[in-house]
C-alpha cells in the first residue's frame, strides 16, 4: 500500500483550473482499482491518496500522470507502508508477509 501525499506548489487559482482533469484521473485509477481513498487536505495546501499495488514503479508512473503534476503545480511524496494490522471490514488491505 502506498500514502501518495500532495503538497500544492502553485496558487489555488492555477490548481483550481486544473480540478476537473485532476478529477477525471483520479476517477480513472478508482476504476482501475489503483486508488481506495482520496481527499484534500485541511488547510487547502494538498491532498492524500491512499492508494495500493506491489510495485513502487507502476504507483510512482500513476503519480506522474496526474495533470497537477504534467502542469507542476504540485509535488507527491510516496510512502510505501506495510500494512500489519486492519480494522474489521478492511481485510483486503492488509498487506501479504514478504519472505
Amino acid at each position: 500500500m502506498f500514502v501518495l501525499e500532495l503538497t500544492y506548489t502553485a496558487p489555488l487559482d492555477e490548481i483550481d483550473a486544473l480540478l476537473p482533469a485532476h478529477k477525471e484521473w483520479l476517477n480513472e485509477q478508482y476504476e482501475a482499482g489503483v486508488f481506495v481513498v482520496s481527499g484534500r487536505k485541511n488547510p487547502r495546501d494538498g491532498g492524500l491518496i491512499i492508494a495500493v499495488g506491489e510495485d513502487r514503479d507502476r504507483i510512482e508512473a500513476v503519480v506522474a500522470s496526474d495533470p497537477f503534476v504534467q502542469e507542476e503545480v504540485c509535488a507527491y511524496r510516496v510512502t510505501e507502508v506495510v500494512v500489519t494490522r486492519v480494522a474489521p471490514g478492511y481485510e483486503e488491505l492488509h498487506t501479504q508477509p514478504v519472505g
